[in-house]
């Protein structure tokens, strides 16, 4: 069979870009699990697991608990109804896929995660109608402790909402720190420890501990229509900004801890009750710390010095789960270049 020189010249552009994704892309490798040392090279659709580009909107990940050994694309921002997040008022998804809500207490903290290496606290705020028996909370802020460093993250507060306006503050240990506004802006500790890039120009994040964990986090308000569904009773003058958050773990410890860390134990028993529409699981006083910054609380288990044992029986690795597919997508990404 003849080949025109068009088609030909087509093929020879379409094998070049081909060869260019391969050679361009990135690989992605598991710490553990059934894709274990195996170097795989991310999608052509999503080459790099940090994109540079700020019109690019999925990257490159690796699920690192499926039989399956292959990269794809997942979304940059924080999704809601995955494994590892933590949004509205507060409901959470756990590493066992499990859905819960975890009320706690306006204007207090409360441990998410606690690891031999890694703390993570939320600072709640919210509100009590008159004639409700407990309050409506968010997750407002939070404060990550890793070796001897801390770093905090909130949400202003504000009025109104105004989406042109930045509504992050940040810190590194202690000292206030600013991170220009624009897509793509980053900040990186001196130690290369930790860093945050900005994922859109204003209000929206990944935070990223190498080789521990990212967590994805936008800034929203209470909307009017939240207000109205759920008769939050939200006053005038504050929309109750707030997180949305999705955390991936690179290699959690079967001790880990926390409102959402225990989810990941190998052999954890949720207590969520299934089938109920909101399941509130409690622990308030085993999870509660004195500060956004503090490792204080009953189940806290995070040392300054805190060091994985190589030889734990988990050092599991769950992540990003993109459920806008159906229930069969996956367990998480828990992967490294």
């Amino acid at each position: 069979m003849k080949v025109s020189s068009s088609n030909y010249g087509l093929l020879m552009i379409l094998l070049l870009a081909c060869c260019a994704a391969q050679i361009f892309a990135e690989y992605r490798t598991c710490i553990s699990g059934p894709c274990a040392r195996k170097k795989i090279a991310c999608p052509a659709e999503c080459p790099k697991a940090n994109p540079t580009d700020p019109k690019v909107r999925k990257v490159c990940r690796l699920n690192c608990n499926s039989p399956v050994c292959q990269t794809e694309c997942k979304r940059i921002k924080p999704n809601c109804d995955a494994p590892g997040a933590a949004c509205l008022d507060p409901r959470f998804i756990g590493g066992d896929g499990i859905v819960f809500y975890f009320h706690g207490k306006s204007n207090e903290h409360f441990s998410l995660v606690s690891d031999l290496n890694l703390q993570i606290n939320a600072r709640f705020i919210g509100l009590r109608p008159a004639g409700r028996t407990r309050d409506y909370t968010w997750i407002q802020a939070l404060g990550i402790l890793f070796d001897s460093h801390s770093f905090s993250l909130e949400a202003t507060e504000a009025s109104t909402w105004k989406g042109e306006v930045d509504h992050l503050k940040f810190s590194h240990n202690g000292e206030d720190l600013i991170i220009p506004e624009g897509q793509l802006s980053t900040w990186q500790s001196p130690d290369s420890d930790i860093k945050v890039q900005r994922t859109s120009s204003k209000n929206s994040v990944l935070v990223t501990l190498p080789e521990v964990a990212e967590i994805s986090i936008n800034v929203v308000p209470v909307t009017k229509e939240d207000d109205r569904i759920h008769n939050y009773q939200i006053p005038s003058d504050n929309c109750f900004a707030h997180l949305e958050v999705q955390f991936q773990f690179f290699g959690l410890s079967s001790k880990v801890e926390g409102v959402i860390g225990r989810t990941y134990q190998p052999d954890f028993k949720n207590p969520a009750k299934p089938g109920v529409a909101m399941p509130v699981v409690g622990g308030e006083e085993m999870f509660r710390t004195t500060s956004l910054l503090s490792a204080d609380c009953g189940a806290c288990v995070f040392s300054p010095a805190g060091v994985l044992d190589q030889k734990d029986t988990l050092l599991m690795d769950f992540g990003k789960l993109d459920c806008t597919g159906g229930s069969s997508s996956g367990h998480g990404i828990v992967c490294r270049k």
